[in-house]
């Protein structure tokens, strides 16, 4: 809780001041003290600083640890803490960023949970049935305009939610951005007032938010609002952080890293892969996306031998995934692990290429597309156009501008019609590339123009 009045004020510094010096005495740093009672170190800080409120279980059990006698609990006595003040952020506030009711469409639903590798955030990779499609309406219309969850929803809640994540996820790849869009934000925008609500956050509720984030951002990306995608990340970020959800994290910063290169911020999107590559030590599937990101920071920023060192390190990392990584992220075995490769593999070589003049890297980019054209399936189109861009990018900077047109004209119209930043960024690439180098050339000059 924020301070207000004077006294509490001192009240609480005063509070902040004997829990330090308790801390110390006891040789723990924040981080330690905060593992111990189940709290973010970030929590112990400003309860150090004076500038929130601790919770009474906290109090209690920082008494038995730090050995205080019950010093900390006396000094919270007085005056009686008043529930804490909403949450909020600038997307909770956007004005109309939400329709009246639930917009509920699906494919499929499912019948249990684990879906395409997402399983229950509170039950973890074991099987949860999922509530039926009436009833899910049902518990997303009592959410609406709530501010806490109401009591025996849980965990149905949860499956629905989560389903629905799956179900979004996979539409997100899909269809252009505004078709689900809406649906996402909903979701959010009551997962957040349920969040600010609650007297101690639903930390199940707090990692969906996280992920929701990550969808919500791309798609914002995906209409080059840049502003409002990266508000979302940073959003997405902070829940991914106080719940310590490493894979929303590492998902998160791969957007975050894609709207870097988007911006031409080399710096930025390898900042990223540094983060990813640390982020869980365990995890194989982590460090693959991470050298991919490094991989495509360090083409837009020029530097071929770390390029080329991060993807070889990718393509080891994708041979060496375990049974965790499986189980976690079957998206990236089989076909669509290669897919996600190949398609970074291409993009990098083809950057390099196009930097740097280089014309082996064209070509390999040129093959490396190839094979990952072929293995994007029919329902992700807007990945198959994009891909087909790339291709016929590689076969200019390979400096064969009659296989540039003859790939990229087929789908010209249908690029130019797909609502995606990224799609829209391809195009204008080859585009450039095609007028600056062969605009003498008829067919060519006309594509390009």
């Amino acid at each position: 809780m924020a301070v207000h009045a004077t006294g509490e004020s001192r009240q609480w510094s005063e509070f902040g001041r004997r829990l330090r010096e308790w801390r110390r005495r006891a040789g723990l740093t924040q981080a330690q003290l905060g593992g111990r009672v189940g709290y973010h170190h970030s929590l112990i800080s400003k309860l150090e600083s004076g500038v929130r409120v601790p919770p009474a279980d906290l109090v209690d059990a920082l008494d038995r640890l730090l050995g205080t006698d019950g010093e900390l609990a006396a000094l919270c006595r007085e005056p009686v803490r008043e529930p804490e003040p909403p949450q909020r952020t600038l997307l909770s506030l956007l004005p109309g960023a939400r329709p009246a009711t639930a917009p509920v469409t699906v494919r499929s639903w499912p019948a249990a949970l684990p879906v395409d590798g997402i399983g229950c955030p509170l039950h973890g990779p074991l099987g949860c049935p999922v509530p039926d499609l009436a009833t899910a309406r049902d518990l997303l219309a009592l959410i609406g305009p709530r501010r806490s969850a109401p009591h025996g929803v849980e965990p149905d809640l949860t499956h629905v939610l989560t389903a629905l994540l799956v179900e979004y996820a996979h539409t997100s790849l899909a269809s252009r951005p505004d078709d689900v869009l809406p649906a996402v934000e909903w979701l959010l925008h009551a997962l957040i007032r349920l969040g600010d609500g609650d007297a101690e956050p639903n930390a199940a509720h707090q990692r969906l938010v996280a992920h929701y984030a990550a969808i919500a951002g791309r798609l914002r990306m995906l209409r080059g609002q840049t502003a409002l995608s990266m508000a979302w990340f940073g959003h997405g970020l902070a829940r991914a952080d106080v719940v310590g959800d490493v894979p929303a994290r590492v998902l998160l910063l791969a957007e975050v890293s894609t709207l870097a290169r988007l911006d031409g911020d080399a710096d930025t999107a390898l900042a990223c892969g540094r983060a990813m590559a640390v982020a869980d030590g365990d995890r194989a599937w982590t460090r693959v996306l991470a050298q991919v990101a490094l991989a495509r920071g360090h083409a837009l920023a020029g530097d071929d031998a770390e390029c080329l060192r991060a993807l070889a390190a990718a393509e080891t990392g994708l041979s060496r995934l375990g049974e965790r990584d499986l189980l976690e992220v079957p998206w990236l075995v089989g076909d669509p692990g290669r897919l996600r490769v190949d398609a970074a593999a291409g993009a990098a070589l083809r950057d390099l290429a196009a930097l740097t003049g280089d014309a082996a890297a064209a070509r390999q980019a040129v093959v490396v597309t190839a094979g990952a054209c072929a293995l994007v399936p029919d329902w992700m189109r807007p990945a198959g156009l994009l891909l087909t861009l790339r291709l016929a990018d590689a076969h200019a900077c390979a400096g064969e501008p009659d296989a540039a047109v003859a790939v990229a004209e087929p789908v010209r119209a249908e690029a130019e019609a797909a609502g995606r930043v990224t799609i829209a960024a391809e195009l204008a690439g080859l585009r450039s590339r095609l007028g600056r180098r062969w605009a003498a050339v008829p067919e060519v000059r006309a594509f390009a123009e």
